[in-house]
This record gives C-alpha cells, structure tokens and sequence, in this order.
C-alpha cells in the first residue's frame, strides 16, 4: 500500500503535460503563460480580421476599376458611386470634390492649380486608406518582439524556483527537479508560440497592404492623367 502510494506520488509529481505544468508553476509564471495565451489569440483575431480586410478591399478595387473605365462621364460615375466607403472610391471622392470645387465657376482658369491640388488631395487620402488598413498591425510587431522576452523571463523564474526546490529538499531526483524546468521551459515554448505566427502575420500582411497601397496609386495616376486630359481639352 505504502509503495503504491508512493508511485502516486511520483506520477503526480512529474506529470508534465501543459496544464499540470501550468497548475504547478508558480504565480508569477502563471501570470507570464497566461498573458502569452492572450496576446497569441489577439494576434491571430487581428490577423484574421486583416487577412479578411485586404481580400475584400481587393475585390473591391477590381470591382471599383473595371466599373471606372466602363463609364461614360467621370460626374456621372462620381454620383452613382459617392456613397462608397472602400479606398479606390474614397480616393477617387477626394479627386472628384477637388475638381468640383475647382470648377465651380465654368472653366478651370488656372489648370496647374488644379493639378497640384489634386495631386495633393489624392495622396492625402491614399495616405489615410493605407493607415486604415495598416491599423493594429503594430500590435502584431509588438507581440513578436517581446514575446519572447516574456516567455524568457518566466524561464529564468521557473529556473531559480526549481534551484529553491533543490536548496530546500536536498534532493536533486527527478521528482524535484523536473517539475521546474518543465515549467521553466514550457514558458519559453509559449512565448514562441505567441510570437512567431505574429512576426509572420506582420510579415505577410505587411507585404498585402505595401500591393494595395500600389494598387491605389496606380489607380490615382491614371484618374489625375484622365483628368488632366479633360483639362487640355477645355482649351
């Protein structure tokens, strides 16, 4: 009896799947494990809301473009479209009540003004589309630098609460020493975990928003060309 006990013991002890390591590790540790869990899951929401953001902002675009090259009046277009909330339509907006603006008179006298103006107007709101859609992708740099940091810092804990153990017992078996470098360990696997989806969601979305930002200001030079064109044909 006294021997089984003793073997229950021991199992108990050394049990290491992740949440006895997490129900033996001590508070500061726990804390650390914790908060790794929770900036891994706001990484993946944040990298799934992005994805999903850019694959619609593209269709969108694509949409947008193919129905612009389609029309027959930039005013006419500009009237059945300006209720539109995606970056092409709120870049070519912006165009189009600088334009407005300008010619509220008849003629545009002096058209160089106009262009510049219109330039100026379009780069704002590429700049203020590009931000929007860049939005938390901070966050995702944050997590994937300091995360391992934390995690290591609950390692570097989980170690000298393993040595305390050993000070204390004087007893360097298995059954004392494993449960804390397991624990130790076991905090640095989560701040990894954490961090490396996010620097390649970072990475990865990075890259999406620089090919629609691209996109965007191919799409405003063409317009600014169209309507410089039109400025040269009022003579």
């Amino acid at each position: 009896m006294q021997a089984d006990a003793v073997s229950v013991g021991m199992a108990a002890a050394t049990d290491l799947s992740p949440w006895a390591l997490f129900m033996q590790a001590d508070i500061v540790v726990k804390i650390v494990m914790v908060g790794l869990l929770a900036a891994s899951i706001w990484s993946w929401a944040i990298i799934i809301d992005r994805t999903q953001k850019l694959r619609q902002v593209n269709k969108q675009a694509e949409a947008f473009e193919g129905r612009f090259w389609k029309a027959d009046s930039l005013e006419d277009f500009h009237n059945a479209q300006a209720k539109l909330a995606h970056p092409s339509a709120q870049i070519f907006n912006s165009g189009m009540t600088e334009w407005r603006r300008s010619s509220k008179g008849g003629a545009v006298v002096r058209k160089e003004g106009l262009r510049t103006r219109l330039s100026s107007a379009i780069n704002v709101a590429i700049d203020r589309e590009v931000g929007l859609l860049s939005d938390r992708l901070n966050v995702l740099a944050t997590i994937g630098s300091v995360s391992p940091f934390v995690g290591l810092f609950g390692t570097v804990w989980g170690i000298m609460r393993a040595f305390t153990s050993i000070a204390a017992t004087q007893n360097t078996t298995l059954a004392v020493v494993a449960p804390g470098i397991a624990e130790a360990l076991f905090a640095t696997a989560l701040g990894l975990f954490a961090a490396i989806p996010a620097v390649i969601g970072y990475n990865r979305l990075l890259h999406g928003v620089g090919q629609v930002e691209a996109r965007l200001v191919g799409f405003s030079e063409e317009f600014q060309n169209l309507v410089s064109r039109e400025l040269d044909a009022q003579g």
